[in-house]
């Protein structure tokens, strides 16, 4: 979904900037409003019952080290080596920007910037999600070590899911905390922290396999509703609508969650293969979408087939990095990347 999402940034049509812009398409956008809401958030509750998880083996030290190597590490490797890319780009195609790749270092770490790069200037790019789980994985800490030391441990498997969908109110009011750019590190952490002390309970997984389908349900209305008000035929106050939003998205998590558990939960060649390039694609993927997309548009103006080309070119050069970097040690390190990942 990163490479339609970004793609379809392009020609977004509510007056956004990106680093390569095309014209304005109001369908393909409408994709990425009923998108946005639960992608993000969805990761982020990954990345919380994962941690649930990785320490059932590690320790709390052992954890931190990790989170240093797996998400420190490939975040600096990727702001110095990535993301400069992005905005070279974007210096050629909005400012006529002439002058030598390393040259325009200077720029990306001096020139002014809104930190979305579209402009060119410093920005972490995709990597914010890297930074935003890096600082989330570490402030959890402490609600770890709380409950540890905490005697009364309540039974979370008895939670129903009708009362689960009311926890959306924590995404709410984390919102409200740290928003940086529509990005409220607030709201991630709420996302984390239901991940981590909710959502890896195996009961809790069993009974989201069972209501699948209603949630589902749930969540495919919660999209037409968005999607309606995105072609203004409801209308909304923008305060109802941010409540809403945020109910669709956790409510489509949790229909995910339950989804994933009852069909995804398999193992062969290829899942092995995506999930040990999952992490490498979402770090490589907007870097060749953008040089795609810049090269792309000097030779054709017809939009599907730049689409086509933007898709085709950014998707084989994502894989073909990763697959040349899972070969040498110090780009292993760089980005994370398991040793024997094939």
């Amino acid at each position: 979904m990163l490479f339609p999402y970004h793609i379809f940034m392009i020609y977004n049509s509510w007056g956004e900037n990106f680093y390569i812009k095309g014209k304005d398409i109001k369908i393909t956008s409408a994709f990425n409003v009923a998108v946005w809401p639960w992608f993000m958030p969805l990761l982020f509750v990954v990345a919380g019952i994962s941690a649930a998880y990785a320490l059932q083996k590690r320790s709390l030290r052992a954890y931190v080290r990790e989170r240093v190597t797996k998400l420190l590490i490939p975040l600096i490797a990727g702001i110095l080596l990535l993301i400069p890319a992005q905005t070279y780009f974007a210096e050629r195609f909005h400012n006529g920007y002439t002058g030598g790749y390393f040259a325009q270092y200077i720029l990306f770490f001096t020139k002014r910037t809104d930190l979305t790069g579209y402009a060119g200037g410093f920005t972490p790019g995709q990597l914010w999600f890297v930074l935003y789980l890096f600082i989330i994985s570490l402030a959890v800490i402490p609600l770890i070590v709380l409950s540890r030391k905490t005697k009364y441990r309540p039974d979370i498997g008895k939670l129903p899911v009708p009362a689960m969908l009311g926890l959306f109110i924590f995404p709410v009011l984390g919102a409200l905390i740290f928003d940086i750019g529509g990005k409220s590190l607030g709201e991630y952490f709420a996302y984390f922290a239901l991940g981590y002390f909710l959502l890896s309970s195996e009961s809790i997984q069993g009974k989201l396999e069972k209501w699948r389908f209603v949630l589902l349900g749930i969540g495919l209305f919660c999209m037409a509703v968005i999607v309606l008000r995105w072609y203004d035929i409801l209308d909304a106050p923008y305060p109802v609508f941010d409540i809403f939003s945020r109910f669709y998205a956790w409510s489509t998590v949790l229909a995910l969650i339950g989804l994933g558990r009852k069909s995804l939960n398999m193992k062969n060649k290829f899942t092995s293969y995506m999930s040990g390039s999952s992490f490498s694609v979402y770090m490589f993927h907007q870097t060749w979408i953008v040089a795609s997309a810049y090269y792309v548009f000097m030779h054709t103006s017809n939009i599907l087939f730049q689409m086509a080309l933007i898709l085709l070119f950014s998707v084989s050069a994502t894989f073909a990095s990763y697959e040349i970097c899972r070969r040498f040690k110090v780009t292993r390190f760089m980005f994370a990347i398991k040793k024997g990942t094939k």
